[in-house]
């Protein structure tokens, strides 16, 4: 099995183009595809016939599910409703803030068959954090899971907006002044030809997930859905890594990856259901349910981040039965160390097809990944079809194969900019519409992407994005902090977590708890600070940029 995937790799390269131009920008291996022009989720369920009465989404731990057809036609009540009972109008922002379930899916088709536009939430955020995003989105509406809306009142609330809540019904008790999701989901009354009232484009705003870019403070990503549409055509090419979906076969996904992130909601979500997959979603990673689920469900696919790689290589409680239905794994949202993908290889099937991908929100998100059968592990893998690379130094000059510089992307997936943001924009985009990553990387003769670092000062804790700025500006929100600073320190189960640096105010006193629990009721529990260094003063450049780079050096060691 393992020696025909090499031989289609290798036979695939025999057919490659050259990938570095005279000008030195770097190309896929492959030809360029061409892009449908259509909304995302039409493109989601355009071959519906081929697989109508095939489960679309299943609860990995209640076994609730829903056929393709179901979420379709659910999902175009939804939509029909939101026009008909809330006055959704084309481009209106839709916010939805829940965990991975059965019902994610119709929610975002819904939103978007409405013509809204969809901002997905950690439903983890603490009521500052959502008030900030609610605000930048200016969101009309909001669905939510029931065990998040006490938040959400309180960030409405703290922001002085009303807007109505939808809560998500379907296994738990509808709080108070909520409208039921389930009541509109199942309207049997409701004229869908309302609808036709939607007038979008392919090029039209589809989603604002949220990035923190190079500045550190949370952006809202306007993604089209020409960039969505774009990176799914992307996936299906030689870097396809799903079986085709027939009557007798299906491919089956543990979706563990959040569906609010962009990994979770373009790969797993929209890509995978595009071409007729089963997905199977957890709220939340829990070793034993994660487990029982792989078993259960026979999951073949499995995209993760790395501290799932580690779990699955180091924990003692994962045996070769878990992973033997295993076949393809694909790993993301941060560098994963060669040693950690060995032990995991240890414990999986000898043919299993493990790869590692490079991405960002901005890129809807997918921008290289591995091929099959290659063994490249510290590498990213290779430009997408349509995309090309550049590696620059500090003055934008381009650099040639192996040389080290900022890497540059510019493709049909890249975003158009950040919303009501143009400071940010003028900042990554230059020539035109070349976006810059903020990541480190060098790339070979081939075409073989590598991240070596990363420009940007994100921390990231289990792959998911803590801005360093964002936390600072909480800690100095503290009425005995007078300055602070924030970086990304080793940790062997999250691969990073922040530490805090904090120069009080003069003549008073505090302790590393009282401002620990200050945070702490601010930001979600993977940005929580856990260690605190009282020093006397932040070091910083003339222009007052923070020299995190001398904090580490000196107490980071």
């Amino acid at each position: 099995m393992f020696s025909k995937i090499l031989n289609r790799s290798l036979s695939s390269f025999a057919r490659q183009r050259n990938v570095w131009t005279k000008s030195r920008e770097v190309l896929c291996p492959f030809n360029d595809i061409e892009i449908p022009k259509m909304c995302i989720q039409e493109y989601m369920f355009r071959n519906l016939d081929k697989w109508a009465t095939k489960t679309a989404v299943t609860c990995g731990i209640t076994n609730r599910g829903y056929t393709y057809e179901q979420v379709y036609k659910q999902s175009r009540t939804l939509g029909a409703n939101l026009r008909n009972k809330f006055n959704i109008k084309d481009g209106d922002t839709i916010a939805i803030m829940s965990p991975n379930i059965p019902e994610y899916p119709t929610m975002l088709c819904g939103v978007l068959t409405a013509g809204a536009i969809a901002t997905t939430l950690n439903p983890v955020y603490t009521a500052y954090e959502v008030q900030k995003l609610l605000e930048i989105s200016n969101s009309s509406l909001i669905i939510a899971y029931p065990d998040v809306i006490p938040v959400i009142k309180k960030a409405l609330e703290l922001s002085r907006r009303e807007i109505s809540i939808i809560a998500i019904d379907i296994e738990k008790v509808r709080p108070e002044k909520t409208i039921s999701y389930k009541e509109l989901v199942e309207d049997g009354n409701i004229d869908t030809n309302i609808l036709k009232q939607v007038k979008r484009r392919y090029d039209d705003i589809s989603f604002l997930p949220y990035s923190s870019g190079t500045t550190g403070f949370p952006k809202a990503v306007e993604l089209t859905h020409y960039n969505m549409v774009a990176n799914c055509e992307q996936q299906n090419t030689e870097f396809r890594q799903y079986s085709y979906t027939t009557e007798t076969h299906q491919d089956k996904l543990l979706a563990i990856l959040p569906f609010f992130h962009s990994y979770g909601l373009g790969i797993t979500m929209l890509h995978k259901m595009s071409a007729g997959l089963k997905l199977v979603t957890l709220p939340r990673f829990q070793p034993d349910i994660f487990l029982d689920a792989l078993v259960k469900y026979r999951t073949n696919l499995l995209y993760v981040a790395p501290p799932i790689i580690l779990f699955l290589g180091s924990h003692s409680q994962v045996t070769r039965d878990h992973l033997a239905h295993i076949d393809t794994v694909t790993c993301g949202a941060a560098p994963l160390p060669t040693p950690d993908i060995h032990k995991f290889l240890s414990k999986a099937r000898d043919d299993v097809e493990f790869n590692q991908g490079y991405g960002m929100t901005e890129a809807s998100p997918l921008v290289t990944i591995s091929l099959k059968g290659e063994k490249f592990y510290e590498a990213a893998g290779y430009a997408l079809p349509n995309i090309h690379l550049r590696i620059v130094d500090e003055k934008m000059n381009n650099l040639g194969p192996n040389e080290v510089g900022e890497l540059l992307i510019q493709g049909p997936n890249v975003m158009t900019g950040y919303k009501d943001n143009p400071k940010a924009n003028k900042e990554v985009f230059v020539d035109g519409d070349w976006f810059r990553s903020g990541d480190v990387a060098k790339i070979d003769e081939k075409g073989l992407v590598t991240v070596t670092d990363r420009f940007k000062e994100l921390i990231k804790v289990k792959g998911l994005q803590v801005p360093p700025a964002e936390l600072e500006s909480v800690l100095k929100e503290h009425p005995n902090v007078l300055d602070a600073a924030v970086v990304g320190i080793p940790d062997p189960e999250t691969g990073e977590r922040p530490r805090a640096f904090v120069v009080l105010k003069e003549g008073v006193k505090s302790d590393d708890k009282n401002i620990t629990e200050f945070v702490k009721e601010r930001v979600a529990p993977y940005k929580r600070i856990k260690d605190v260094i009282f020093i006397d003063s932040i070091p910083k450049n003339p222009s007052g940029k923070i020299l995190r780079k001398v904090l580490k050096a000196d107490y980071c060691k």
